[in-house]
């Protein structure tokens, strides 16, 4: 009994410790905040170069606002959809996985490349220099196309077995101008690499040798055997290597590789995943940070679902409640000054001034583009150019002139000599569309008051102030 109690008495000593050290700062829904996780999130988003810096009290209601959030997301089981779940595994499996590799390992990975391809090259054949000469034979060429061009490469074979240059030949004759210009030298070669007539006909021959013109679906090819090459050392391509490693994203190949050999040699029904989460939950105890942003992108992805459901989502595809908000509200949406509403559009022809009119004057003004681009502009055709909008003075210079009547330079469009107008001069906005993008963001921010509203009661919010006071703020 005495044993029990004492260990009962540590306990609570410890967590009383735990609680001084770092208090609980507010509860949300009975989940508790400690100043910690607080003083995290506050001088995360209140650092150097923030322009609009939070004092504590004024950040104490936007952390709530947003915890609120996130449990609402919790409560509406967000956190069960497996497109999160997915989502939140590859973020976190990212903070761990880098810290399961090591420069070592990359290394013996580049060593083992390296050995590799030296034995398969030396199976294969080993490297091969050569050059070439290509007469080009098109793939659809007559039999009399085709042997005027083996002619062609017989003459200069000729030539180059009575002591022509092999070099200068290539420069003047080859139809391949990527290797004409260095004498017809190829890169390195290995079996594999080539069509298989030339490498047939490359890896029969021996060093400076030249063959007869040898056909492949390229045409006709010289081909001059310059030397086979030892692999360079592995100090000379290591660069190389590494850089392949990365680009080809073998990292992750060599950790999923130590993730199951670790695995194995630990049993138990260990597995790559539980690795993961035990060396994340070691990281976390070393750095709270850690634990606090892996936190902070889990809630944030609940955040994100859960507004778009609903303040964004809904604001956007609300009509009924966008145009009833725009009816309540329209006085704020008038213009200081009158706006332009229509188009000012480029043609070619005179007689496409009236026809543009014509074509849209009885549809609303949303159709007009599509109207206008199926009516006169199609693919191989494009008979006018059209800017649309809501023009304010200072916008087209062409509705400053012809609208405003301002003495501007309206400057000619290539092609398109003839500039027009139509629309019609407006004092303030005459439907919700001539201002849609402003009242959803108004109505966004209704919604989301509402929301806010909503979340206040039916969460309870305890703030301690006496412990907030206490944050340590960088």
């Amino acid at each position: 009994m005495r044993i029990k109690a004492l260990a009962a008495l540590l306990l609570a000593s410890t967590m009383a410790f735990a609680q001084q050290n770092d208090p609980v700062v507010m509860t949300i829904n009975g989940q508790p905040v400690t100043r910690s996780e607080f003083e995290y999130s506050y001088n995360k988003n209140n650092a150097d170069g923030v322009i609009d810096k939070k004092s504590v009290n004024d950040y104490v209601d936007l952390f709530i606002n947003y915890k609120l959030k996130v449990q609402a997301a919790k409560d509406a089981k967000l956190d069960t959809l497996t497109s999160f779940k997915q989502e939140f595994a590859v973020y976190r499996d990212q903070q761990v996985r880098p810290t399961m590799i090591t420069e070592a390992d990359v290394e013996t990975e580049a060593q083992k490349i390296y050995k590799d391809t030296k034995e398969r090259i030396a199976k294969s054949g080993g490297l091969v220099k050569c050059a070439h000469i290509l007469f080009v034979v098109n793939q659809k060429a007559s039999k009399e196309e085709q042997d005027a061009m083996l002619n062609r490469a017989d003459s200069v074979y000729n030539a180059i077995k009575k002591g022509a240059n092999f070099a200068e030949m290539a420069k003047k004759f080859s139809g391949d101008p990527g290797t004409a210009l260095v004498g017809g030298e190829l890169p390195l070669i290995i079996k594999g690499q080539t069509v298989k007539a030339f490498e047939d006909a490359v890896f029969a021959m021996k060093a400076g040798e030249i063959s007869k013109p040898v056909l492949s679906p390229f045409g006709y090819h010289i081909i001059k055997y310059i030397a086979k090459e030892e692999m360079q050392p592995y100090d000379s391509v290591r660069n190389n290597i590494r850089r392949y490693i990365d680009a080809r994203n073998i990292r992750e190949q060599i950790i999923n590789q130590k993730l199951d050999t670790l695995a194995k040699q630990a049993g138990n029904g260990m597995t790559p995943k539980k690795l993961l989460a035990d060396k994340l939950e070691q990281m976390e105890a070393a750095n709270p940070n850690l634990k606090y942003l892996i936190n902070e992108y889990y809630d944030g992805l609940l955040l994100i679902e859960m507004s778009s459901r609903t303040v964004w989502d809904k604001a956007s595809s609300d009509e009924a409640g966008l145009q009833a908000f725009f009816k309540k509200n329209k006085k704020k949406y008038a213009w200081e000054k009158p706006r332009y509403k229509g188009i000012a559009y480029h043609v070619q022809k005179q007689e496409d001034v009236k026809a543009v009119k014509k074509c849209v004057a009885k549809l609303a003004f949303k159709d007009w583009g599509d109207k206008l681009r199926t009516t006169f502009n199609n693919d191989s055709t494009i008979r006018i150019r059209v800017e649309k909008g809501i023009f304010k003075e200072g916008d087209n210079t062409l509705i400053d002139k012809e609208v405003f009547k301002k003495n501007v330079e309206v400057k000619k469009m290539e092609k398109y000599p003839i500039d027009a107008v139509y629309g019609k001069l407006l004092k303030a906005p005459e439907e919700m569309d001539d201002v849609r993008g402003q009242v959803i963001s108004d109505y966004q921010e209704l919604l989301e008051k509402e929301w806010l509203e909503s979340l206040r009661k039916t969460y309870k919010v305890v703030v301690n102030r006496e412990a907030l006071a206490t944050v340590n703020k960088h």
